[in-house]
């Protein structure tokens, strides 16, 4: 990358040059998953399956009723009505819990049976209660007839030893692992879940729980960081507000490290100002490269990218809503990838119509905070999209947007009524 340079006083200052958000992109296809561990079930939803999961038994591990009523074999109850019943006689009754096997059915005989119990030998399929009226305490009338297999999951219906039951590379969800759970494994090896560390930066900064003095404020980036990285499978590591200086944030970016730290993110030092040390610091760690300073969006563009082996380190802008939407476009796909998913933001997009008209600059990619509403009458084949204005130091616009339009990069604006997409925030729009 080449960066231009300008004097600052008697320092010089790189200034970045800027690059597209799909180059951006690029660069971070450039890291790996992480390694696997193994978790309890309990703990494993919503994690990427490290590798295939071959059964290791059948599944049911026998033949089982899936109705209350009287094991048979189908075909002694070919031919019978209501008109004509079939007679059978009653052997016995399986108890729920046993094997069945100490019971035999003959042709026709019938063995009482209760769902989920296991079929009695001879048996084929079960006559459901309904179909069925008991002439005495040994014999019963059937006035339907059942099909070979009829009302029973069989032995190894779901899974046979051997089967691939999940693929790697699956996110787990609760019906996967209850299917586990059923073959007796216990335990799954899943990818790595990335730890992220939060450190804003600013002398003006106070925790959300401190009274601000004169000229400081509540910190609201660690707190929405935090949280962001929870919701797309990440491990946040809150690193505090740290001073506004060089050696303060090479520390503690060392520290972050040092502790297992696989994303780093810097709050509030992406910029060219003149207290803004994030990428001196970057360039003063150990091994890292500066990949990227500056993206051609709105909001954003500032925003910085290092990487130490296989390990990314942002800077991003200090204002909440762009440090919002940078995280959402390049951290989240990055920690999504990262713990084995597709690099991607994982959110769902969808197709609107501008509700007035988007104001743009040919050259940039804009992002733009939109609440959605049902379409005037006639027009309600989509959602229509309304600009929520604000500065990008406000929190209130994001509170009342339900996501981001994209305006193209080549594009001057959209008009009124013009088909765009829309980058839902999965947790204010359903």
């Amino acid at each position: 990358m080449e960066y231009a340079r300008f004097v600052n006083g008697d320092r010089m200052k790189d200034f970045f040059r800027l690059m597209s958000r799909t180059q951006f992109l690029e660069l971070l296809e450039g890291f790996e998953p992480l390694d696997s561990e193994v978790v309890p079930l309990t703990q494993a939803r919503g994690r990427v399956l490290a590798q295939d999961i071959l059964a290791p038994e059948d599944l049911p591990p026998f033949s089982r009723s899936t109705m209350d009523g009287f094991a048979v074999r189908a075909k002694a109850t070919f031919g019978a009505s209501e008109s004509e019943p079939s007679l059978f006689k009653v052997v016995g009754e399986v108890p729920m819990g046993s094997s069945g096997q100490d019971i035999e059915v003959g042709p026709l005989e019938a063995a009482k049976i209760w769902t989920g119990g296991a079929l009695p030998r001879g048996a084929d399929s079960v006559v459901m209660v309904e179909f069925t009226h008991p002439i005495d305490e040994e014999t019963i009338e059937v006035f339907k007839p059942v099909a070979p297999g009829e009302n029973v999951i069989a032995k190894g219906e779901d899974y046979r030893e051997g089967d691939v039951v999940l693929e790697g590379g699956r996110v787990l969800g609760p019906s996967d692992l209850g299917a586990l759970a059923g073959l007796g494994i216990v335990e799954v090896p899943v990818v790595k879940r990335p730890k992220v560390a939060v450190l804003s930066t600013g002398d003006e900064l106070v925790p959300p729980d401190a009274t601000p003095r004169p000229g400081e404020i509540r910190d609201i980036n660690s707190t929405t960081l935090h949280l962001l990285i929870e919701e797309c499978g990440g491990i946040p590591v809150p690193m505090g507000i740290i001073p506004d200086d060089f050696d303060s944030l090479k520390r503690a970016c060392e520290e972050a490290l040092r502790e297992g730290a696989d994303v780093v993110l810097l709050s509030g030092g992406s910029s060219v100002g003149r207290r803004d040390y994030t990428l001196d610091v970057f360039r003063g760690l150990k091994g890292c490269d500066v990949l990227a300073h500056g993206v051609s969006i709105r909001p954003g563009k500032p925003t910085i990218l290092a990487k130490q082996g296989n390990r990314a380190l942002f800077g991003l802008p200090g204002h909440v809503a762009s440090a919002i939407v940078v995280f959402l476009l390049f951290v989240r796909p990055l920690v999504r990838y990262m713990s084995g998913r597709d690099l991607s933001t994982g959110l769902n997009e969808v197709r609107v119509r501008c509700g007035q008209e988007f104001p743009s600059v040919s050259g940039r990619e804009d992002f733009v905070r939109v609440r959605l509403e049902d379409g005037p009458e006639g027009l309600s084949d989509m959602k229509w999209a309304y600009p929520v204005w604000g500065k990008s130091g406000l929190i209130s616009p994001l509170v009342k947007a339900h996501g981001l339009l994209k305006i193209p990069r080549d594009s001057e604006g959209l008009e009124r009524g013009e088909e765009a997409t829309c980058l839902l925030f999965s947790y204010t729009y359903q």
